[in-house]
Parts: structure tokens; C-alpha cells; sequence
């Protein structure tokens, strides 16, 4: 993918999460609620934990690298799409986090 400006990953983020809404409409007659989002993502984030320990051994999964790197990025697309669907503004959250934590040590 090459570098990109996080303006365009969180763009191409939010354009996807369109897209999944307008499906979720088909299926289900209406999106996913804000609530819904947060459990998808906590269970993805669950599964990075489960594939992290069979990186490192303690739990035997298939394929787990590929999975891994696939949740890593897809926790990384949730996070945008929750910051999004509650008012913040995912890029200065974070280079707000970065500053703070950078000063604390």
C-alpha cells in the first residue's frame, strides 16, 4: 500500500462502513447501532487476543498469522469507525494521546 496520509485511510475507512450499513440494510431493515459497532469490535479485539497467543504458542489455531494481521487491521478500522459514529475526531484523539504520553515520559 505504500505510505499513506491517515486522512485517507480514515476516508476509505468510513467509506467501507457505508457500504456494510447499506447491506445491513438489506438484510436486517436497518443499520447497526452504535452499540452494535462497539460489540463487533470488542469481539474482533477478543480474537486478536486469541490469535496473539497462538503467535506465541499457548493456544493452537490454524492459520492464525494471517488472521492476526487481518484483526489487527480490521481493530484499527473499527476504532476509526466508532470514533466517527461518536463525534470524535480520530486524528487529533490520537496525536492528542501521542503528545500527552509523549510529555509523561
Amino acid at each position: 500500500m505504500g505510505t499513506n496520509n491517515f486522512d485517507t485511510i480514515v476516508k476509505r475507512s468510513l467509506d467501507i462502513r457505508e457500504k456494510y450499513h447499506q447491506l445491513e440494510i438489506k438484510s436486517n431493515g436497518k443499520e447497526w447501532s452504535l452499540e452494535e459497532d462497539a460489540l463487533a469490535y470488542l469481539t474482533d479485539a477478543g480474537l486478536v487476543g486469541r490469535n496473539v497467543m497462538s503467535h506465541q504458542k499457548t493456544w493452537l489455531k490454524k492459520d492464525s498469522a494471517e488472521e492476526l494481521e487481518h484483526k489487527l487491521a480490521e481493530n484499527i478500522w473499527w476504532l476509526i469507525v466508532l470514533a466517527d459514529r461518536t463525534g470524535i475526531n480520530i486524528n487529533e484523539a490520537v496525536d492528542k494521546f501521542l503528545t500527552k504520553t509523549e510529555n509523561i515520559l
